[in-house]
């Protein structure tokens, strides 16, 4: 199934390139890929969809060509989740599935917890669910440990870091810890490319930069959100959450107590690291069409 990329101008003040594919009257399913990436996250899953789906793969805020606002406060999650029902009410569409990966699945969680009357239906790809993910930031030291970098990426010196190293190094960086270099090879010239757009690095980084998620230095002994301690609401609608279960940057504990808050859950797990969907795609692709089949979409 071909596919079709526009220039979509939301409501919300932005422009995003957006990738479709499949009949725009088959069911409509929205994928959100996280850092450092674009909608090519989903490149193996976007055909296979499109056979009976209406597929929307938006490069979201702040990547590749998208609109890219000056200023932290332009990246806080209810700007981003904004965006998406604007996405859907350009195209006319009121009740959709809502994929996402990494920040993506972030934003994606926020969606489903706050427009449970437009979200019909949850994929999670290796995305912590926020309330689990804030309480492994002072339960786990593990997951703390590994989370370090987000400290790094909120460091307001970091782009003249990347600058001095150049965008291929900080490339290197970025995936050789967390996967296999033969599997994205052929993609790096596109990264570099789309990193190297005016101002990109600065609005991806402000993902991480304008989130509430408290991240205590190792060992540091931070205080204790309020919310831990309190009921946290469910998530209303069926749930498929996709696990690649080698991930060096999101841990088991992201599991853990996850079947409470989402009373609706199916759990998939992968034998891939953290960037699954091109890791693992047909895995990803096979768990989301037999799900999908299940449940209406």
């Amino acid at each position: 199934m071909a596919s079709d990329q526009q220039r979509v101008a939301l409501s919300t003040g932005v422009e995003l390139d957006v990738v479709t594919a499949g009949d725009p009257a088959n069911p409509p399913i929205i994928l959100l890929h996280g850092f450092p990436e674009s909608h090519r996250t989903w490149r193996h899953q976007i055909p296979a969809l499109a056979d009976d789906h209406f597929v929307i793969a938006p490069d979201q805020r702040g990547y590749a060509r998208s609109s890219k606002p000056e200023g932290v406060e332009n990246y806080t999650p209810d700007k981003l989740v904004a965006d998406i029902m604007a996405l859907a009410d350009h195209f006319g569409i009121g009740r959709f599935t809502l994929v996402g990966h990494d920040w993506g699945g972030a934003i994606a969680w926020m969606a489903a917890l706050n427009r449970p009357d437009r979200v019909a239906r949850l994929i999670i790809v290796n995305a912590p669910h926020p309330f689990i993910f804030q309480k492994t930031m002072f339960d786990d030291p593990a997951q703390r440990e590994a989370s370090q970098y987000i400290r790094a990426f909120r460091n307001p010196d970091l782009e003249k870091h990347i600058e001095t190293i150049g965008l291929s190094a900080f490339f290197d960086g970025s995936f050789m810890k967390h996967t296999d270099f033969e599997k994205v090879r052929e993609e790096k010239p596109i990264y570099l490319e789309q990193w190297g757009q005016p101002g990109a690095m600065t609005a991806m980084l402000n993902w991480y930069r304008a989130s509430a998620i408290v991240v205590p230095e190792t060992g540091e002994d931070a205080p204790r959100p309020a919310f831990l301690d309190a009921p946290f609401p469910p998530i209303t609608m069926p749930t498929l959450v996709i696990w690649g279960i080698c991930d060096q940057a999101l841990l088991p504990s992201q599991l853990d107590g996850l079947d409470a808050l989402v009373p609706d859950l199916t759990l998939e797990k992968v034998d891939a690291g953290h960037f699954v969907p091109w890791e693992a795609p047909e895995a990803v692709t096979a768990a989301m069409r037999t799900w999908l089949a299940g449940h209406g979409g």
